[in-house]
């Protein structure tokens, strides 16, 4: 395990500019075998979070060890599904969210929010019922109920193999891109706020900017999270994702709250951004020596740039879903591990970023995608492949495929010396006697 998950931390901590040395400061440990699939979800949690942890450190000038316990992980990976609200276990998707047969394949929804859900129901000329859904969709190819959906605003996605999205021009986008990219903006004088904690406006929801922010508010920033007034959180996702914050709700359309909002950004030093790529830009929300995070589904560029996404539908879109069970019956990840990863990796590079202002000046642009994530997950971080464990030799048998021994150490033997024979063909005597 050590080197595996090292490798990944390595990966990572070189993406986000750190100082090499200060891996060996991670130590691994607590219970194997969490978070268990096809693809190496359990590394990419432990990576993301190790990196987060040394990012940490970095910026708070400890000298201590980061340590990183599975079990602590794993819980914390599908820390929305050990939410209990007195009691009341939490709802993690809407009757409308899930996969459906398609003519052609299959299709992935997303009807969390009830916009969504209005949207999608529009789209496909369907009523609320899953029954108008399942035929709406079943009698229509993938591709064109996905078309439908986003052209009406809503979100839903045809369920793709990872040869299939490898070959979609957003796959191809998102394949050429790096796992996150973190620009200098601008050439403001190194800062470090006097006396007070570094204050982080959130502009994120679902999970993934959530749970950067609530780790950044953990590490002793003092974050504040603004929604729209008429579409705040679902109550369960805010029970989760908000601890540690405070929020408001303001409407950036409206003259005084737009005034209230300019005067915080002018104050923060952190702005963490969920929202589609666009959305946001008309607000002007650059500021000298801003340390802005950018999060998307899908990265800036490609003909998917503009579109809102989900990790579930991700998930669906680029193969992930179809590796996890099959073409006939897709499956998924065992946890929201692209929305946990990429908020774990995102809190990283803030952290980074207010390092670096401090030190060196000038603003920080950084942006992250779920796509990217799962990019990385599927393509670079290391996948048993018994394929590298076993041998093949000829003997009296045939051809013959067989595991090679997990004994071994600095030169001692790479095989057994001779084949299987014929059962009961040799000599009962002693080589040499």
């Amino acid at each position: 395990m050590e080197c595996t998950v090292r490798s990944g931390t390595e990966s990572l901590w070189a993406a986000l500019g750190g100082d090499p040395a200060l891996v060996d400061r991670v130590e691994y440990g607590g219970v194997s075998g969490l978070l268990p699939a096809r693809l190496p979800v359990m590394d990419l949690a432990r990576a993301t979070v190790a990196v987060c942890g040394l990012a940490a450190v970095e910026h708070a000038g400890a000298a201590g060890p980061v340590r990183v316990d599975d079990g602590a992980v794993a819980t914390a990976f599908v820390s929305e599904r050990h939410l209990r609200v007195d009691g009341r276990a939490p709802v993690s998707f809407a009757p409308l969210s899930r996969f459906w047969r398609a003519a052609d394949g299959w299709v992935r929804t997303h009807a969390n929010y009830p916009h969504h859900r209005a949207a999608l129901l529009a789209a496909l000329g369907a009523d609320g019922s899953a029954e108008a859904v399942a035929e709406a969709i079943g009698g229509r190819p993938s591709v064109e109920v996905e078309e439908a959906v986003y052209a009406a605003g809503g979100l839903a996605v045809a369920v793709r193999t990872p040869a299939e999205w490898a070959a979609h021009p957003q796959g191809r986008e998102v394949a050429a891109r790096p796992l996150l990219t973190r620009e200098r903006v601008g050439g403001a004088a190194p800062r470090r706020r006097a006396g007070g904690p570094p204050r982080v406006l959130d502009l994120t929801r679902v999970i993934a900017g959530p749970v950067a922010t609530r780790t950044l508010a953990l590490l002793g920033a003092d974050v504040l999270r603004i929604d729209p007034p008429g579409r705040p959180e679902l109550a369960d996702q805010h029970a989760d994702g908000d601890v540690g914050k405070r929020t408001a709700a303001l409407d950036l359309d409206r003259p005084s709250d737009r005034r209230s909002f300019d005067e915080l950004l002018d104050a923060a030093d952190v702005l963490v951004t969920g929202y589609r790529p666009g959305a946001l830009e008309r607000y002007g929300l650059e500021r000298p020596g801003l340390v802005t995070a950018r999060l998307s589904a899908w990265g800036d560029h490609g003909p998917w740039g503009g579109r809102r996404g989900f990790d579930s539908l991700v998930q669906a879109a680029t193969g992930i879903a179809v590796t996890e069970g099959s073409r006939e019956e897709p499956g998924a990840l065992p946890a929201q591990a692209l929305d946990h990863g990429t908020g774990y990796l995102l809190a990283a590079a803030v952290l980074r970023s207010l390092t670096e202002r401090e030190r060196d000046g000038g603003g920080r642009l950084v942006r992250l995608s779920l796509a990217r994530t799962g990019h990385w997950l599927t393509h670079g971080l290391p996948r048993y492949d018994p394929g590298r464990y076993v041998a093949e030799s000829d003997g009296p048998l045939g051809r013959l495929r067989h595991a090679v021994s997990p004994v071994a150490y600095g030169g001692g033997p790479a095989d057994w010396p001779r084949p299987p024979g014929v059962a009961g063909a040799d000599a009962a005597a002693w080589l040499g006697a």
